[in-house]
Protein backbone atom coordinates (compact mmCIF):
# COMPACT_ATOMS: atom_id res chain seq x y z
CA UNK A 1 0.00 0.00 0.00
CA UNK A 2 1.05 3.58 -0.89
CA UNK A 3 2.51 5.43 2.38
CA UNK A 4 0.17 8.11 0.78
CA UNK A 5 -3.39 7.43 2.00
CA UNK A 6 -5.47 9.23 -1.02
CA UNK A 7 -8.48 7.37 -2.47
CA UNK A 8 -7.74 5.87 -5.63
CA UNK A 9 -10.85 6.88 -8.14
CA UNK A 10 -11.49 5.48 -11.75
CA UNK A 11 -10.19 8.77 -13.23
CA UNK A 12 -6.85 7.01 -12.52
CA UNK A 13 -6.69 5.17 -16.00
CA UNK A 14 -4.39 2.37 -16.62
CA UNK A 15 -1.31 2.85 -17.82
CA UNK A 16 -1.17 3.85 -21.03
CA UNK A 17 2.05 4.19 -23.67
CA UNK A 18 3.89 7.83 -23.19
CA UNK A 19 3.37 10.32 -25.79
CA UNK A 20 4.69 13.97 -27.32
CA UNK A 21 3.09 16.72 -25.91
CA UNK A 22 2.27 17.76 -29.47
CA UNK A 23 -0.34 15.31 -29.38
CA UNK A 24 -1.90 16.02 -25.68
CA UNK A 25 -2.48 18.94 -27.24
CA UNK A 26 -3.63 18.66 -30.57
CA UNK A 27 -4.47 22.74 -31.09
CA UNK A 28 -1.72 24.30 -30.01
CA UNK A 29 0.42 25.49 -33.16
CA UNK A 30 3.68 23.81 -33.93
CA UNK A 31 6.53 23.29 -33.37
CA UNK A 32 7.09 22.42 -29.88
CA UNK A 33 9.83 24.61 -28.15
CA UNK A 34 13.36 22.57 -28.46
CA UNK A 35 13.06 22.92 -24.81
CA UNK A 36 9.91 20.26 -25.03
CA UNK A 37 12.29 18.19 -27.38
CA UNK A 38 12.28 14.05 -25.87
CA UNK A 39 9.77 15.29 -23.16
CA UNK A 40 6.13 12.65 -22.90
CA UNK A 41 3.19 12.84 -20.82
CA UNK A 42 1.12 10.19 -20.33
CA UNK A 43 -1.93 9.93 -17.57
CA UNK A 44 -0.68 9.34 -13.88
CA UNK A 45 -2.11 6.25 -11.77
CA UNK A 46 -2.47 5.22 -8.35
CA UNK A 47 0.74 3.63 -9.09
CA UNK A 48 2.22 7.57 -9.46
CA UNK A 49 1.43 9.00 -5.92
CA UNK A 50 4.42 8.67 -4.07
CA UNK A 51 6.40 10.44 -6.80
CA UNK A 52 3.65 12.77 -7.28
CA UNK A 53 3.49 13.41 -3.28
CA UNK A 54 7.38 13.77 -3.78
CA UNK A 55 7.21 16.37 -6.36
CA UNK A 56 4.60 18.43 -4.28
CA UNK A 57 6.91 18.12 -0.98
CA UNK A 58 9.87 19.70 -3.45
CA UNK A 59 7.77 22.86 -4.35
CA UNK A 60 6.94 23.19 -0.71
CA UNK A 61 10.15 22.71 1.48
CA UNK A 62 11.27 25.66 1.45
CA UNK A 63 8.22 27.67 2.61
CA UNK A 64 9.05 25.64 6.05
CA UNK A 65 12.56 26.43 5.99
CA UNK A 66 12.19 28.59 9.31
CA UNK A 67 9.75 26.94 11.29
CA UNK A 68 11.00 24.73 14.02
CA UNK A 69 10.05 21.70 13.18
CA UNK A 70 11.53 18.45 12.40
CA UNK A 71 11.98 17.12 8.99
CA UNK A 72 9.86 13.95 10.05
CA UNK A 73 6.67 16.79 11.08
CA UNK A 74 7.68 19.25 8.07
CA UNK A 75 7.53 15.71 5.73
CA UNK A 76 3.70 14.93 7.59
CA UNK A 77 2.31 17.99 7.28
CA UNK A 78 3.25 18.81 3.84
CA UNK A 79 2.57 14.85 2.77
CA UNK A 80 -1.05 15.61 4.85
CA UNK A 81 -1.14 18.86 2.36
CA UNK A 82 -0.89 16.48 -1.09
CA UNK A 83 -3.36 14.00 0.04
CA UNK A 84 -5.97 17.02 0.48
CA UNK A 85 -4.88 18.87 -2.57
CA UNK A 86 -5.35 15.28 -4.45
CA UNK A 87 -8.77 15.09 -3.10
CA UNK A 88 -9.81 18.27 -4.23
CA UNK A 89 -8.39 18.04 -7.51
CA UNK A 90 -10.13 14.82 -7.73
CA UNK A 91 -13.60 16.10 -7.12
CA UNK A 92 -13.68 19.13 -8.45
CA UNK A 93 -11.44 18.51 -12.09
CA UNK A 94 -12.35 14.61 -12.31
CA UNK A 95 -12.23 15.21 -16.16
CA UNK A 96 -9.03 17.39 -16.31
CA UNK A 97 -5.83 16.46 -18.15
CA UNK A 98 -3.81 15.06 -15.36
CA UNK A 99 0.15 14.18 -17.14
CA UNK A 100 2.89 12.88 -15.10
CA UNK A 101 5.48 14.39 -18.07
CA UNK A 102 8.45 12.03 -18.54
CA UNK A 103 11.98 12.52 -20.11
CA UNK A 104 13.86 9.56 -20.58
CA UNK A 105 11.57 7.46 -19.20
CA UNK A 106 12.41 9.17 -15.89
CA UNK A 107 9.22 11.13 -14.41
CA UNK A 108 9.80 15.25 -14.10
CA UNK A 109 6.94 16.77 -13.19
CA UNK A 110 3.48 16.84 -13.41
CA UNK A 111 0.85 19.29 -15.60
CA UNK A 112 -2.75 18.97 -14.81
CA UNK A 113 -5.25 20.95 -17.18
CA UNK A 114 -8.87 21.75 -17.66
CA UNK A 115 -11.23 22.63 -20.37
CA UNK A 116 -14.24 23.03 -21.88
CA UNK A 117 -15.95 25.06 -24.76
CA UNK A 118 -16.09 28.43 -22.69
CA UNK A 119 -13.34 28.36 -20.76
CA UNK A 120 -9.86 26.74 -19.79
CA UNK A 121 -7.93 25.85 -16.52
CA UNK A 122 -4.44 25.93 -15.49
CA UNK A 123 -4.49 23.59 -12.49
CA UNK A 124 -1.12 22.87 -12.40
CA UNK A 125 2.29 22.49 -13.33
CA UNK A 126 5.21 21.70 -11.14
CA UNK A 127 8.68 20.05 -11.93
CA UNK A 128 10.96 18.63 -9.92
CA UNK A 129 13.97 20.66 -8.87
CA UNK A 130 16.65 19.45 -11.57
CA UNK A 131 14.40 19.57 -13.96
CA UNK A 132 13.97 23.83 -13.18
CA UNK A 133 15.81 26.36 -15.01
CA UNK A 134 16.21 24.78 -18.67
CA UNK A 135 13.40 26.64 -20.15
CA UNK A 136 10.69 23.71 -19.86
CA UNK A 137 7.61 26.11 -17.78
CA UNK A 138 8.11 28.54 -20.03
CA UNK A 139 7.91 25.91 -22.93
CA UNK A 140 4.92 23.89 -21.47
CA UNK A 141 3.06 27.64 -21.07
CA UNK A 142 3.68 28.63 -24.67
CA UNK A 143 1.96 25.50 -25.42
CA UNK A 144 -1.24 25.68 -23.24
CA UNK A 145 -1.67 29.40 -24.70
CA UNK A 146 -1.13 28.47 -28.31
CA UNK A 147 -3.66 25.69 -27.95
CA UNK A 148 -6.45 28.30 -25.55
CA UNK A 149 -5.40 31.19 -28.42
CA UNK A 150 -6.39 28.62 -31.18
CA UNK A 151 -9.78 27.92 -29.73
CA UNK A 152 -10.46 31.11 -28.46
CA UNK A 153 -10.49 29.83 -24.40
CA UNK A 154 -9.43 32.66 -21.83
CA UNK A 155 -7.49 30.71 -18.95
CA UNK A 156 -7.58 30.54 -15.02
CA UNK A 157 -4.87 29.92 -12.44
CA UNK A 158 -4.09 30.06 -8.87
CA UNK A 159 -1.53 30.61 -7.40
CA UNK A 160 0.80 31.92 -4.29
CA UNK A 161 1.23 35.49 -4.01
CA UNK A 162 5.03 35.05 -3.18
CA UNK A 163 5.36 32.33 -5.88
CA UNK A 164 7.56 33.52 -8.39
CA UNK A 165 5.90 31.78 -11.37
CA UNK A 166 3.27 35.23 -11.47
CA UNK A 167 6.50 37.02 -13.18
CA UNK A 168 6.10 34.04 -15.93
CA UNK A 169 2.67 34.44 -16.14
CA UNK A 170 2.60 37.61 -16.30
CA UNK A 171 5.00 38.23 -19.15
CA UNK A 172 2.52 35.70 -20.78
CA UNK A 173 -0.81 38.09 -20.61
CA UNK A 174 -2.03 36.77 -17.36
CA UNK A 175 -3.26 39.89 -14.78
CA UNK A 176 -4.51 39.15 -11.37
CA UNK A 177 -8.11 39.59 -10.94
CA UNK A 178 -8.80 38.28 -7.15
CA UNK A 179 -7.06 37.61 -4.26
CA UNK A 180 -7.48 35.64 -1.47
CA UNK A 181 -4.60 36.30 0.65
CA UNK A 182 -3.84 32.92 0.06
CA UNK A 183 -3.62 33.25 -3.71
CA UNK A 184 -3.97 35.53 -6.43
CA UNK A 185 -6.45 34.36 -9.08
CA UNK A 186 -5.04 35.35 -12.57
CA UNK A 187 -6.64 35.19 -15.66
CA UNK A 188 -5.39 35.37 -19.29
CA UNK A 189 -7.65 36.57 -21.83
CA UNK A 190 -7.68 34.77 -25.98
CA UNK A 191 -5.04 36.32 -27.89
CA UNK A 192 -8.08 37.98 -30.13
CA UNK A 193 -9.80 39.28 -27.42
CA UNK A 194 -6.57 41.27 -25.43
CA UNK A 195 -6.02 42.34 -28.81
CA UNK A 196 -9.43 44.19 -28.93
CA UNK A 197 -9.38 48.14 -28.32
Amino acid sequence: MSAIEVPARAECAAPSEPIGLAACFPHAPGPLAAALDGLLARPFTVADLDFLCALYVSTRLDELAEVQWSEADKLGFLTQQFAAQHCYYQEHYADAQRLLLLREGRPIGRLYWWADAAAAVLIDVSLLPDARGQGIGRALMQLLVGQADRLGLPITLHVEPTNPAQRLYRRFGFETIAQSGVYDKMRRSPAHEASRP
